[in-house]
């Protein structure tokens, strides 16, 4: 859906023609609300709000199922680690990276 120019709203404008604004939003327009220039609030349908919000909860949803099937197909190639061990592994690198971390310091220093 494009924009008009006259879907862009001043802030001083919109206080003073909310009801007229919200009659236009109703029939189906959308308007952006400016403050000082700049993008500010956008006024839309409830409705419409309400669909743009399934949409979303819609898309987050074939995410997790994405992310699932690719999970799936790790474990079928294989590619997969025992929890502990990987903690373990990740406590591992840490430490070791702190160490010679602080051994470099002690170096400079020396």
């Amino acid at each position: 859906m494009g924009f008009f120019a006259s879907d862009v709203v001043p802030l001083t404008q919109a206080r003073a023609n909310l009801s007229e604004l919200a009659d236009e939003v109703r029939a189906g327009a959308e308007k952006i609300i400016t403050k000082n220039g700049e993008s500010y609030v956008a006024l839309i349908d409830a409705q419409r709000l309400d669909y743009y919000h399934r949409l979303e909860r819609e898309r987050i949803h074939l995410l997790l199922i994405d992310d699932a099937r690719r999970g799936l197909d790790d474990v079928l190639a294989g590619r997969t680690q025992d929890a502990d061990a990987a903690v373990a592994g990740l406590q591992t690198a840490r430490s070791n990276k702190a160490s010679a971390g602080s051994k470099a310091k002690n170096r400079r220093r020396g």
